[in-house]
């Protein structure tokens, strides 16, 4: 195929995956076509079927490559600035959604939203990564904060912090939440200790621990499900 005929080929690709997806939404394409239909917006003449079916597998999922380090994403032949960006920029506003739909609404009440966004923001990093969700009185989110952002197996979690940080937002109750990187989100005995230890500090001023999340790339485990907390 000459360089005219692969330009049209690829002008018509575009145009029937573009047609589909207003059609049927992201329901009617794979994963590597939803990841196209980002490229394009990036590189605008060149097939980039093949690169997203290497992205694909590379990282495992679509939402793995949404979510993957630009460090990362820099490694990939074919991928430059301007197409790492329009991925981080569909994360982005896939957080930014999701976060509106959990944020300044009673929790409790609102479960499906708010692991939704945890599963989104956390599911993925491969670090771990410690996050507090602090509440009011009426168990409405007023803050969601990241404590501590660490190595791919560890994560430092200072209990005087935790109590600090809650006192200065007048929280009257706060869910904690961590990633397990390796996928698996079953509390390590690690895990037990530490929540305890949070849970015993904050009941002594007054704030109480209603959930700790662990959140894994397919699931997520509730202590207070499991009867640990």
């Amino acid at each position: 195929m000459g360089e005219a005929g692969n330009k049209d080929h690829v002008k018509g690709h575009r145009a029937r995956l573009r047609e589909r997806f207003l059609k049927g939404g992201a329901d009617a394409l794979a994963d590597y076509e939803l990841l196209e239909l980002i490229l394009f917006l990036a590189i605008p003449r060149r097939d980039v079927k093949p690169l997203a079916k290497d992205l694909i597998a590379r990282f495992g999922s679509y939402a793995g490559v949404l979510s993957a380090d630009i460090a990362q994403l820099r490694t990939m032949k074919g991928l430059g600035e301007t197409a790492i960006a329009a991925i981080k920029s569909v994360q982005a506003s896939a957080l930014h959604l999701a976060k509106a739909q959990a944020h300044n609404r009673p929790v409790l009440g609102n479960w499906d939203a708010v692991t939704d966004y945890l599963q989104g923001a956390m599911g993925h990093i491969p670090r771990e990564q410690f996050r507090l969700l602090f509440l009011d009185r009426k168990n409405t989110l007023i803050a969601d904060e990241v404590l501590s952002d660490g190595t791919i197996d560890h994560t430092a979690v200072y209990t005087r912090e935790v109590i600090r940080r809650a006192l200065e937002l007048e929280a009257g109750a706060l869910i904690l939440v961590h990633n397990h990187p390796s996928g698996d989100p079953s509390p390590s005995s690690a895990d037990v200790r530490m929540t305890k230890e949070i849970s015993e500090a904050c009941q002594r001023v007054g704030v109480k621990v209603h959930d700790h999340i662990i959140v894994g790339k397919t699931g997520q485990a509730s202590f207070n499900n499991l009867g640990l907390l």
